[in-house]
């Protein structure tokens, strides 16, 4: 069941996932999906390298409020325009610390996919003291802005994306999801076997993610006024696959460039999606993160 944090009014979903006691992780997920998108064996994973691993629910995302009120358009044009729609980016991350505080967490690890890997960075920009260390995910760097985002993203997977189409049914909602993961993971056979555990929890919960693009546009047009990159202090870590469709592997490249002492893993055979194979690797190396101190000077793999 969840639990729920206040940010202003706002409410944001919260779950604890398992492991408590261990150390404290914040999961933040991705673009308009709600927490039910972390796989469980990637959480289970977490969980045995002493993880005490709690999930949220973005703002306009899963059982957190939605805003609905406030319409954007379409995620691009969101992303390009200038007055924030809704919210700033500075609200996301203080949704994040409200579930700290809601959690009675100082302090946590924080690992964030995709937009929430990008929610992941300002987090440890905007609130450094709350962050232990921060991993990111097939996520672009938190300054880039409007023009600056779309040199990282793949236009042809963008236009893929535009085009799906499938009813709003519940066989019609797993057809989304299987068709959306099936553009996130080339290279590897997609079915129903893969999404199912997502899509019948967003159904258990009355959810439904992927559809809403209205909230869409309302987290992607978030502006972000904050500080840089290289104002992170906590030890960072940046995931990204070699076989991303949606964003560049140059995201990645430019985000542990910007801050000091990140470490850069390109996972090969990887996309935007992290599937069974890659579990123990996102496992292992936020593990190792964990038990790291300060970075004393840049480190890299995979380059």
């Amino acid at each position: 069941m969840p639990r729920f944090a206040d940010n202003g009014g706002i409410r944001i979903a919260f779950e604890e996932l398992g492991g408590a006691g261990g150390e404290p992780l914040l999961l933040v997920m991705g673009l308009g999906v709600s927490r039910f998108w972390w796989p469980a064996g990637l959480v289970g994973e977490l969980v045995r390298r002493g993880f005490h691993v709690v999930a949220y629910d973005q703002r306009d995302a899963g059982e957190s409020t939605h805003l609905p009120d406030h319409p954007a358009g379409s995620p691009i044009g969101a992303l390009l325009r200038r007055p924030a729609p809704a919210y700033s980016a500075e609200d996301l991350t203080d949704d994040a610390v409200a579930v700290l505080d809601a959690l009675g967490w100082p302090r946590a690890h924080v690992f964030g996919h995709s937009l929430g890997g990008l929610v992941a960075q300002r987090i440890a920009i905007r609130h450094p003291a709350r962050v232990l260390t921060v991993s990111t995910s097939a996520a672009v760097p938190s300054d880039a802005r409007g023009l600056g985002v779309l040199r990282y993203l793949r236009p042809t997977t963008v236009a893929r994306f535009a085009r799906l189409r499938a009813p709003d049914t519940p066989a019609g909602r797993l057809a989304l999801a299987v068709a959306v993961v099936d553009v996130l993971a080339p290279g590897r056979h997609v079915d129903e076997r893969d999404v199912r555990e997502f899509v019948d929890k967003d159904a258990a919960h009355g959810v439904t993610s992927l559809r809403d693009a209205g909230a869409q546009s309302r987290q992607v047009g978030a502006k972000w006024q904050g500080d840089r990159l290289d104002r992170i202090t906590a030890p960072t870590l940046v995931l990204h696959g070699d076989r991303d469709p949606l964003l560049r592997t140059a995201a990645a490249r430019d985000i542990a460039a910007a801050v000091p002492g990140a470490r850069l893993r390109i996972l090969p055979g990887l996309g935007h999606f992290v599937t069974s194979e890659h579990w123990t690797s996102y496992a292992d190396e936020i593990r190792r993160l964990a038990r790291q101190g300060r970075p004393t000077g840049p480190a890299r793999d995979g380059s």
